[in-house]
């Protein structure tokens, strides 16, 4: 793709977030926020079950047995670069250069596919160790609460994809925009409910 088609004339200075350009846009903007909230209300649900059950091992293997340092750092890792890269991707949007913006953006899809990846690298592993849901309480809620994350970030690529599509389609719009950014507030969010996942679980896993 020609340097041309990456760079597009920048919103005029004054001028607000494209996002924000409708007052529809920025209602459905503030009722994410308020969808997110609840998003939080189920994760520290699944973060407080954890807490109570993940000493509870039964006979079943512990923390020790089946986390790898290798794996859930580079998950991190992964995962941490596509909130970088999906930042990029809403700068860029913010500059009204939308081919450098859907180039981040399918940057950031095949890191959430590589976080993916690994993710279930790592649940195949466990399970042919004899680490399954109904092996023991710890087990439980660990499968429990990492997939559940897993399962949000497989929707966040899927949502994405779809918009990735709509502004080859349909050009870098209010409409667009507003949708791109409100993805990119779910990732972050994803992101952020990682951070607490590799502190609380794995770290403090590894430390027990």
């Amino acid at each position: 793709m020609a340097m041309a088609d990456f760079l597009v004339k920048a919103p005029s200075a004054g001028r607000g977030p494209i996002e924000y350009t409708h007052e529809d846009d920025a209602l459905r903007i503030f009722g994410f926020w308020v969808f997110i909230a609840t998003d939080m209300v189920l994760f520290a649900s699944l973060f407080a079950t954890y807490a109570v059950l993940y000493r509870h091992v039964g006979h079943g293997p512990g923390p020790l047995q089946i986390f790898d340092v290798t794996g859930f750092a580079t998950e991190t890792f992964i995962l941490l670069t596509s909130s970088f890269t999906c930042g990029l991707s809403t700068y860029s949007m913010h500059r009204g250069q939308k081919g450098w913006m859907m180039a981040w953006m399918v940057v950031t899809i095949l890191l959430g596919i590589s976080f993916i990846s690994f993710e279930l690298s790592e649940f195949i592993t466990d399970v042919a160790q004899g680490a399954t849901l109904q092996t023991s309480a710890f087990l439980s809620a660990f499968f429990t609460l990492v997939g559940t994350h897993g399962a949000h970030v497989s929707l966040g690529i899927v949502w994405m994809t779809l918009i990735l599509i709509q502004l080859a389609i349909r050009d870098l719009t209010p409409t667009t925009a507003r949708k791109a950014f409100v993805v990119s507030l779910y990732w972050h969010f994803l992101d952020i409910v990682w951070i607490f996942i590799f502190t609380i679980v794995y770290l403090l896993g590894e430390m027990s």
